[in-house]
């Protein structure tokens, strides 16, 4: 295993982070004329016509008292797929290093891969979606920077094995990337319990799922905090907007709330994956650890487009890797989940 020092990529080692107008003033102050700000005021009725702070001081505050880590070990960014596109490029030299991924997983991995000319080297999960150490242990070598590991994993919704997790943490040569969205809807413990016994890890979790806040676009890395630094550095000055932030503090004052809309949708996950197994056409329903079932049908195309001509919308996941005839169902509301399952009887 590697020191992120030695990982990161040589010229980034002497980069020096954009200083924006609020980065050179500390304290309290009654006028500002520093950031050619609008002094009048915003177009609309709130108040934005100020920058937010670029160091996201107040989220990272509240974010280590719910999840008990150090503010210096935690890094917000645009959605996940911000730390993912800067892991990529704190990390990987264009065309020299390599990413791996293990499909069917979130195709934003190797999106940014694609988008950072840096190889996505591909080492399958197992037909029953679980970790192939033998053949990754084969593929990784001085070349691999990072390695993303989904889990719970996006479209099959298991868990991937934390003995398997471990191995990989004490051998793997780059940094191991574990991707939580979906942790909230799963009984089994955060990775990131293990940030301080493990430099070479970095835990991906959002306020897009459990949290309910897809729409304002705000993720978070949590790492070594040489690691988080770097990021810091590496982003744009004002990455998250003040609505953002304003938005994302007001969700994370509102804890009991999430927990009582996870208990109600792990609730319905279990009774719509019960009423499921009773229809004939289906064959499988993968064990979930998230807020949604990956369901294998007979007819699977033909139902997707019975669904969508009722104006239910799935995802249609059978194109996957050990994925054929799947569908991916979100946890709906009740009402949501009733008119699936009415629309499953008058399918079959």
């Amino acid at each position: 295993m590697g020191s992120p020092e030695n990982l990161i990529r040589d010229h980034l080692k002497e980069v020096k982070a954009y200083s924006s107008a609020r980065d050179e003033f500390e304290g309290e102050a009654e006028v500002f004329l520093d950031a050619n700000e609008n002094s009048l005021g915003s177009a609309t009725e709130a108040f934005y016509n100020r920058y937010p702070d670029p160091h996201h001081k107040a989220l990272k505050q509240r974010w280590s008292e719910i999840k008990g880590i150090s503010t210096d070990r935690i890094f917000f960014g645009n959605g996940s797929d911000e730390p993912i596109d800067l892991l990529i490029r704190l990390f990987c030299e264009p065309r020299q290093n390599h990413v791996i991924t293990m499909p069917p997983t979130y195709g934003m991995y190797s999106v940014s891969a694609a988008i950072n000319a840096v190889e996505n080297v591909l080492v399958p999960l197992t037909p029953d979606f679980q970790i192939d150490l033998k053949e990754l242990k084969e593929v990784w070598n001085g070349s691999s920077k990072l390695l993303f590991l989904c889990s719970p994993n996006n479209p099959t919704g298991n868990l991937l094995s934390r003995e398997v997790i471990f191995d990989i943490l004490r051998s793997f040569p780059g940094i191991v990337v574990v991707d939580e969205a979906y942790i909230d809807f799963s009984s089994e413990p955060s990775w990131i319990a293990e940030l301080e016994h493990h430099r070479n890890l970095v835990v991906l979790q959002t306020l897009s799922k459990a949290w309910g806040m897809a729409g304002i676009r705000v993720g978070v890395a949590m790492g070594d905090p040489f690691v988080i630094s770097m990021l810091e550095k590496i982003k744009p000055p004002y990455n998250l907007s003040l609505a953002n932030q304003t938005l994302a503090l007001e969700a994370l004052a509102h804890e009991a709330k999430k927990i009582g809309q996870v208990n109600v949708l792990l609730e319905e996950r279990d009774k719509l994956k019960t009423a499921l197994l009773n229809f004939p056409l289906v064959q499988e329903v993968i064990s979930s650890h998230a807020n949604f079932l990956l369901v294998r049908f007979d007819r699977s195309d033909e139902l997707f487009a019975y669904l969508i001509s009722h104006k239910v919308i799935v995802r249609n996941r059978t194109r996957e890797l050990h994925c054929k005839g799947c569908l991916r169902i979100t946890v709906g509301t009740p009402a949501e989940n009733h008119r699936l399952l009415e629309l499953l009887h008058s399918f079959a």
